[in-house]
């Protein structure tokens, strides 16, 4: 019984992805889609922030900035004219290993660019730098050092998009190819394969609700939770904080960049605005919503809000109406509205499972 209790969330997720397609397809909603894949890849940077701060207990404001340095990255190489580079040494055993590609310019010509594959590998090792270099001196200092490091990161990177002509400046950049993965799955934002990446964000989002929750219930949760309780304590248990720390860290940036290069190719550019400090904000603020360490209950928070701003529900007033269901959340379910749900749940299987014990003994 407690194995199928462990499944049943899993089962649930998987039956309501399914489901809500079905809906969207009989109803004729199907374009909904579009901004529900973009809300689960939001939701991934969320889950990160869950493992950094509600089971770590680490503070960090600079998950946009993560998030948007993934973006770029896999945006420029796949859209930046390499083709300078054809009479290097060392072009043709890259092109044999599939690093560069041929596409289109805007004018039909053929350039070199970088295949995104390769990108997302560049995205990936750059992020790992960049975050080992911000974690590794702020999380061995105690109080919110990480929180005013990863916000200054944030902020400069901001200013760095704005400011550079490589990255589009203010206008961002557009025409990101789209994304071969293999096994006949593709990337893209075009119409055909809406229902194809919209399935494959809700895998992605499977496959890591598996692998953290795995996780936390691991002997490396039970430490991060010892740190998140009692430092000290930790410390004198012999628990590496400061190696935990980082570890947790750095882990929850890549996912940030995962989703972020994933959302550059799926909508074909990527702008300023996912690089802004209010990004990061929101980010937090939905971790928190959704009970900070409740893994379940800040992927379904985090996608449902992102999913309703997506989709323009409260027009002008969208940070208003965001802040007000924020603080309503906080107030009446502190550790997240899926919490309460999942204990009547399992209530109610306990008795079912009781009563059916009841009467194979009457039996």
């Amino acid at each position: 019984m407690k194995h199928l209790q462990r499944l049943a969330p899993f089962v649930l997720f998987i039956l309501v992805a399914v489901a809500a397609q079905l809906v969207m397809r009989v109803t004729g909603t199907e374009y909904y889609l579009t901004q529900l894949t973009m809300s689960l890849y939001y939701a991934v940077v969320v889950m990160g922030l869950c493992l950094l701060m509600g089971h770590a207990g680490q503070v960090s404001l600079g998950h946009g900035a993560f998030f948007a340095l993934g973006g770029y990255t896999s945006a420029i190489l796949t859209t930046h004219d390499l083709t300078r580079f054809n009479g290097a040494p060392w072009y043709g055993w890259l092109k044999q290993a599939h690093v560069f590609m041929l596409r289109e310019d805007a004018y039909g010509a053929q350039v070199t660019v970088m295949s995104p594959w390769a990108a997302f590998g560049a995205a990936v090792l750059g992020t790992f730098l960049v975050a080992s270099l911000i974690g590794y001196p702020a999380l061995r200092l105690r109080g919110h050092y990480l929180a005013m490091a990863t916000l200054g990161f944030g902020l400069i990177v901001n200013k760095i998009v704005l400011g550079s002509t490589i990255t589009g400046a203010a206008d961002g950049i557009n025409a990101v190819p789209e994304w071969r993965l293999g096994l006949g799955l593709t990337v893209s934002g075009k119409r055909a394969l809406r229902v194809e990446n919209y399935y494959i964000a809700c895998g992605l989002v499977l496959v890591l609700l598996v692998l953290l929750h795995n996780l936390i219930r691991s002997r490396v949760g039970r430490a991060l939770q010892a740190i998140h309780d009692r430092e000290t304590a930790a410390n004198a248990m012999g628990i590496n904080t400061a190696a935990y720390k980082l570890k947790v860290f750095v882990l929850s940036a890549l996912l940030a960049a995962t989703a972020g290069v994933l959302f550059t190719h799926y909508t074909a550019g990527i702008g300023p605005s996912e690089a802004g400090a209010l990004k990061s904000v929101r980010y937090v603020a939905l971790a928190a919503a959704g009970g900070m360490a409740n893994l379940w209950g800040v992927t379904g928070i985090s996608t449902a809000l992102n999913y309703g701003s997506l989709r323009g529900w409260f027009a002008s007033y969208d940070n208003a109406v965001f802040g007000a269901v924020l603080i309503l959340i906080i107030s009446l379910a502190p550790e997240g509205p899926l919490k309460p749900l999942g204990l009547r749940l399992r209530r109610l299987m306990n008795r079912v499972s009781e009563r059916r014990r009841s009467a194979h003994g009457a039996a």
